[in-house]
Order: structure tokens, then C-alpha cells, then sequence
């Protein structure tokens, strides 16, 4: 068996990447055995031991720009980690390791390139982080999930991939759009708004969208709401027969087939996803996002006339209901930024990504 050692995490955006891509390539390679290296105080800690997959969770900290007093605690697990680093690398003896984004993976890569092991990441945002930036200098590839991040990365040794994100690709026959509807209890004919922030939920969203349903929206408009479970109980009560009301979708791929619209969050899977669906997106990114990444994504989204980029601080109901009125009354504009966002997608983003990594073993 070949040792695969995938390095990250720290939020999903940097875990569920890396799941996506060791399924491919166990698919591909039934010889290869994935080995996950995350942080105990990540969402890691929580998710990898519900999956198939070894791993190893590591006392590593972030830098700690406003409270520097605290850095302590991160060089102490940076020598730590090393060292256990080492420890498991002389019994698994990987032969590659990928990178997949956060404080967690940028140790581990740069042990493995220091013992002279091959290392390759996937990095997911239009902005890289500063992780992948430094990493950047001593990694064979890089699989970007927005091309546009190649501009801001050191050129190199380093060849950069436009590989999309690894995401649940859409089934190659999409479900008939009419019945997903009825299954919500939609009318067929009904123009359907999918809203969602994250696993989390984003407040600053449920709340302009609360105050929208409040306020009257439009007549032939149904919306799918995802609040998030820890704010369901804060905007339960608007569910009603046109605004189905939900703490999470899973599987989310009943609301993409029934949905015209989205009005997300610009993270790097969701928009992902939503391009690889051909849904036109209204994109409000987190502002508090680091490096404002989020915010990157928004605007390369918006210039590929996938979407329409609204900051935070301009979501009132007034510009929310504007902007999706506007939209339900220019059928020609949606239908071309649907076309956008499918040409953006790269639903078999997985699977290209662990073609290229078999490449290596």
C-alpha cells in the first residue's frame, strides 16, 4: 500500500477538499492509503473520525496577529508537531503529501518537502491565503480552485493547475427541475430563490431575509431557506407555504434542482457548487473572512457574469428586493449568467485532481 498523507483543516473549506480528493483517488488507485493530519482545535477534530480514513491530530496553532503574547503556544506545537510528524512518518513512510489550506497543513508540508518528500496542495480561494502563498515556494503543483489565483502566488518551481474545486458533482442527468419544485410543495411553474450562509448560517443574511418576507416578496417568488441549526429557532416561525424554512440541506442537491436563483455566502464550495449547477448567485460575502478571501471570490464571480457581488453593509431589503426582482424580470440575463457559472464549473474537479496526483506515485 502506498502512504498518502493529506495536510489541513482548521474550517471546512480546508477539510472537506481534501476528503473529496482522497475518495477520488482511492477510487482510482485502490493501492493508495489516505492518512489525514489536522489540528485538535479544528472541525477535524469533530469530522474525521466519522470518515474511513486514518488520522493524526496535531496541538497546532495559528499566528495570533492581535494577541502576540499567545505565539508561545504556537511555536511550542510547531516543535511538538515536528516531532511527532517524524515519529509517524518513519512508520507510514508517505510518498507524497497534500496540502489542503490552514495553519494545520503548512507544517506538514513543509516537513515532508525538508525530508525530501513530494508535496502538492489544492488551493480553493480567488485569494490565496498565507499558508498557500509561502507554501507556494516549495510545492510541485497546485490544484487552484479559481484560476484567477495564479496571479497572486510565486512563480517558480511551482506549476499551477486550473483544476476547480473537488466538489459532490451534479448527476450527469439533471432532475427535472418542475418535480423538484413539487417535491418542496412549490407550484411547477414557481421562480425559486435558494438561500443559505454555511453550515453556520450568516445572520446578516437571515436577517435581511427575514425582514424581506416581513416587508412582501415578490408574488411569483418561493424561497428554500437554510438558516443554519444554531439560528433555525430565531427564524422558524417564517416558514409557510412559499418559504420553506429548514436548519441545513442535506442532501442540498433537492434545493440546486429545484432553485433559479441563490443568495449565498461566496465561500469556495458553495459558489463551487452553484457554478457546476448553473445557478446564478447574489453573493454577500463574509466581511470578517481572512484576507478577506471571501470577498475575492465575490468579485471574480460578479466579472464572470456569474453573479451579482452585494457587500454586507448594502443588504437591505430594499437592494435585496430590488436586485431579485430585477433579476426575476430579465429572464435573457439569467439565462446568461447561468451559462457564466456553468462555465466556471468543474464538477469532476476530484477526480482530475487524483488523476494528476497518481501521476506522482
Amino acid at each position: 500500500m502506498k502512504s498518502v498523507w493529506f495536510a489541513g483543516g482548521g474550517t471546512g473549506g480546508h477539510l472537506y477538499p481534501g476528503l473529496a480528493i482522497a475518495r477520488a483517488l482511492v477510487r482510482a488507485r485502490p493501492d493508495v492509503r489516505p492518512h489525514f493530519i489536522g489540528a485538535l482545535r479544528g472541525i477535524e477534530r469533530d469530522v474525521l473520525p466519522t470518515t474511513e480514513f486514518a488520522h493524526t491530530l496535531l496541538d497546532l496553532h495559528p499566528l495570533y496577529r492581535t494577541r502576540v503574547w499567545n505565539n508561545w503556544r504556537t511555536l511550542r506545537g510547531a516543535v511538538g508537531a515536528w516531532r511527532a510528524l517524524s515519529r509517524l512518518g518513519r512508520v507510514e513512510r508517505p510518498q507524497i503529501v497534500i496540502g489542503t489550506g490552514g495553519y494545520a497543513s503548512g507544517l506538514t508540508m513543509f516537513w515532508a518537502w525538508r525530508h525530501g518528500i513530494t508535496v502538492v496542495q489544492h488551493i480553493g480561494d480567488a485569494y490565496p491565503g498565507l499558508t498557500a502563498r509561502l507554501s507556494a515556494r516549495f510545492t510541485r503543483q497546485a490544484y487552484l480552485g479559481f484560476p484567477e489565483a495564479a496571479a497572486t502566488l510565486p512563480v517558480g518551481r511551482c506549476e499551477y493547475v486550473d483544476t476547480g474545486n473537488p466538489i459532490e458533482p451534479p448527476p450527469d442527468i439533471h432532475p427535472d427541475a418542475r418535480m423538484a419544485r413539487e417535491r418542496w410543495g412549490f407550484p411547477p411553474s414557481a421562480r425559486v430563490l435558494l438561500v443559505f450562509g454555511g453550515s453556520q448560517g450568516a445572520r446578516a443574511i437571515n436577517q435581511a431575509v427575514a425582514a424581506w418576507v416581513d416587508a412582501g416578496i415578490p408574488n411569483e417568488l418561493c424561497v428554500i431557506w437554510a438558516t443554519g441549526k444554531a439560528q433555525y429557532a430565531s427564524f422558524s416561525q417564517y416558514d409557510r407555504a412559499d418559504v420553506r424554512v429548514v436548519p441545513y440541506l442535506a442532501p442540498i442537491a433537492e434545493a440546486y434542482a429545484a432553485s433559479d436563483l441563490a443568495l449565498v455566502r461566496a465561500g469556495m464550495m458553495g459558489t463551487s457548487e452553484l457554478s457546476a449547477w448553473g445557478i446564478p448567485m447574489i453573493l454577500v460575502p463574509l466581511p470578517t473572512a481572512a484576507f478577506d478571501h471571501q470577498t475575492k471570490n465575490a468579485e471574480v464571480i460578479a466579472r464572470a457574469g456569474a453573479g451579482v457581488h452585494v457587500p454586507q453593509s448594502a443588504l437591505t431589503v430594499e437592494r435585496l428586493d430590488t436586485t431579485v426582482r430585477g433579476l426575476l424580470g430579465d429572464a435573457s440575463h439569467v439565462r446568461a449568467m447561468a451559462d457564466a457559472a456553468r462555465a466556471r464549473g468543474r464538477p469532476r474537479a476530484a477526480e482530475e485532481i487524483a488523476r494528476r496526483i497518481s501521476t506522482w506515485l
